[in-house]
């Protein structure tokens, strides 16, 4: 199973995916987790000056993951396209080529999962945006992707409330 868990930052993905990763249920799982701080000391733009290269090379890792059978990431192709379309350095046709091939990989995932940023306040790890305005922007962008692709979604959830929550709703999904 390819799952993948998409939302705006600071909603929770990566705390999810570390809890998950000590449950039983998921031996034999690859999980994959952020690493943004990697990529910016790399020199890739992240954020609202994120550019067309360096959404590209977001696009390689996602599209990476997807080789893998029984993985489990805290970022989706679908978190990237919302990243990329609120760039302040891609030019519209960058973003338009951009989400026209990403789009594409959203049917590789098995399970996408999204978590609901509701009552998660926002973490600062001294990589990601900690703009209130810009997360919320991120988060709309990321249920519009999801409207208007969710023909290609094989299986999709909303999450939400404590991680302890979150797990016993992905569970009751996964093995019902």
């Amino acid at each position: 199973m390819k799952i993948g868990f998409c939302g705006t930052m600071s909603c929770g993905k990566t705390t999810l995916v570390k809890a998950l990763k000590k449950l039983p249920e998921f031996k034999g799982y690859k999980f994959q987790t952020e690493r943004s701080k990697y990529l910016k000391n790399l020199g890739i733009p992240l954020n609202t000056d994120s550019t067309f290269k360096g959404q590209l090379v977001f696009m390689a890792e996602r599209s990476s993951e997807l080789m893998n059978d029984n993985i489990i990431t805290d970022r989706t192709i679908i978190d990237v396209i919302a990243f990329s379309s609120l760039s302040e350095s891609m030019r519209p046709d960058e973003k338009d080529a951009f989400r026209q091939t990403a789009r594409l990989l959203i049917e590789e995932y098995d399970y996408i999962f999204y978590v609901n940023p509701d009552g998660v306040e926002i973490e600062d790890n001294k990589v990601r945006e900690t703009n209130p305005e810009y997360r919320n922007k991120i988060d709309t962008s990321i249920k519009e992707i999801i409207s208007k692709n969710i023909h290609r979604i094989k299986n999709y959830a909303e999450i939400k409330g404590t991680t302890q929550e979150r797990i016993e709703t992905i569970k009751s999904l996964l093995f019902p």
